[in-house]
């Protein structure tokens, strides 16, 4: 059995714990909107048409915002294409996902949505195909009182008081050459910075996100940033950073190291930040959002051919994910956790259907996969501070990272006492975690719990939901405090 050790102390303080952190993200992209959130006719629906059953499991998940409408889909957005009566509302042409866009679901049922479920909106821009005009109609369309054209005829569409939409994204990954109307750093910069002067000169205190990279090994990356906030730093708030993981080639040793490349991400674009905010002379501090993260299996996604069918919500990058998805996935929420006192927005992508923690049968069931659970737990059990937590454990090697950690996590402190939240990274050996609680005079495990299972590639499904899922983890000793964790584990422990 391997060892390892931490240390809790109140004096290694990171950041307050930010709930924007457990956000999510739901795009019009395959069945995340029409059969995940929204489908009229399905047994569980509400008059509105949407899914209780999907509304109950997001309530249980914990998501605190959620971004729309995308993702990619946003750069080829027509926003008042989605409001008024249904009947009238065109089709389009999704050049994104190769689909067709029905516009069934838009800014005001979305909003609609997000009551019902009891989230904050963090709405998209489209800065691909469209600029500063539509992003002002939008933005009068949702958040001006009344007395204007706009404001007007969202009253007359059963909204009359204001959406009050405070968070808002200019564009999407526009250094990706897959998007819409992609631009250069200059270009966009430009066209994002002119965007937010105006937005502002509606609602000084809205707050926005510039695009960032859309991964950490575009070739661009570094570059992008510092043009891009060259450009925008007086007048956005954040940037974004986009990553996704995957196990590859059979290297589960590399894939459960993963976030130790979104360490370095964030690393290199607060440095990227600040480095510009100093030659700007500005006292200012520019945060990341971190607004789209997950496992994903990109090297299964097949684009749809040119001249193929435009189908309605077809199913679209529906991974189905397993024990050692999970726990990588852990180890991403515990890298956002530890860099708090930067990353103070992130969204997970995506909610259903869409690489998502909730699943769905077109007039079925609903269910968790895998990954639903660390971030239920994190959502629900950190509060207060974040704590470093400095682990000390045996080192392993990685054909992509070098020597890691078996061992990552990190601490949560509030009143109610501490949870830690760690990662055993190893393969095939159990790990004695001994914790060092005396800065806390007395503390006690009190509960601890372990998604686990001796295969590491089990999945949930409709049929079998719950294979994984948290059980509690008795082997635990209190003098010294010790917790015995599974080999491919994520572990939820708590001090009182």
């Amino acid at each position: 059995m391997h060892q390892a050790h931490l240390t809790i102390d109140p004096a290694f303080r990171v950041a307050p714990v930010r709930r924007r952190t457990f956000g999510g993200f739901v795009e019009h992209l395959g069945r995340c909107v029409y059969t995940g959130i929204y489908e009229p006719g399905h047994p569980a629906a509400a008059d509105d048409g949407f899914r209780r059953d999907v509304l109950d499991l997001t309530r249980e998940l914990g998501v605190s915002t959620i971004r729309y409408p995308g993702g990619n889909f946003v750069s080829g957005y027509r926003w008042e294409d989605g409001i008024g009566p249904k009947e009238n509302r065109p089709r389009r042409l999704d050049l994104a996902w190769h689909s067709t866009e029905t516009n069934e679901v838009g800014v005001d049922e979305f909003m609609l949505w997000c009551r019902k479920a009891g989230v904050e909106p963090m709405m998209a821009v489209n800065l691909g195909t469209r600029g500063i005009p539509e992003a002002l109609d939008l933005l009068e369309y949702c958040n001006h009182p009344s007395g204007t054209a706009l404001s007007d005829l969202r009253a007359a569409h059963g909204a009359k008081e204001p959406h009050d939409i405070r968070m808002w994204c200019l564009g999407n990954e526009m250094d990706g050459p897959w998007q819409t109307g992609h631009k250069t750093a200059r270009e966009y910069g430009r066209l994002a910075a002119e965007t937010a002067r105006a937005m502002r000169m509606v609602d000084p205190g809205l707050e926005l996100v510039a695009c960032g990279s859309s991964g950490s090994g575009m070739p661009t990356f570094g570059a992008w940033e510092a043009t891009v906030l060259e450009e925008t730093y007086d007048v956005v708030d954040y940037i974004s950073c986009h990553a996704y993981y995957e196990e590859k080639d059979g290297d589960l040793g590399s894939f459960l190291a993963c976030s130790t490349n979104m360490d370095y991400f964030i690393r290199s674009v607060v440095a990227t930040a600040d480095h510009v905010g100093a030659k700007l002379k500005s006292r200012k501090r520019i945060d990341i959002s971190f607004d789209e993260w997950n496992i994903w299996y990109q090297s299964r996604f097949q684009a749809a051919e040119p001249g193929t069918d435009w189908p309605i919500a077809p199913p679209l990058l529906e991974d189905h994910y397993h024990l050692a998805d999970a726990v990588a996935f852990g180890g991403l929420l515990i890298s956002l956790l530890r860099n708090s006192d930067r990353v103070t927005s992130a969204s997970l992508a995506q909610l259903v259907n869409v690489i998502a923690p909730i699943m769905t049968e077109p007039g079925g069931r609903a269910w968790r996969q895998t990954i639903f659970h660390p971030f239920a737990q994190a959502s629900r059990y950190a509060a207060g501070d974040v704590l470093r937590v400095e682990p000390v454990s045996p080192l392993y090697d990685t054909a992509e990272f070098g020597e890691v950690p078996l061992l990552d996590a990190v601490a949560t402190r509030s009143d109610e006492g501490v949870t830690i939240f760690a990662v055993n990274r190893s393969t095939d050996t159990p790990l004695s975690l001994e914790i060092d609680a005396r800065a806390l005079g007395g503390a006690r495990i009190v509960s601890a719990t372990t998604l686990t299972d001796p295969d590491v590639h089990a999945r949930n499904t409709a049929d079998d939901p719950d294979r994984i899922a948290p059980r509690a983890n008795d082997d635990i000793e209190h003098d010294p405090m010790r917790v015995r964790l599974p080999p491919v584990s994520w572990n939820v422990i708590r001090l009182a």
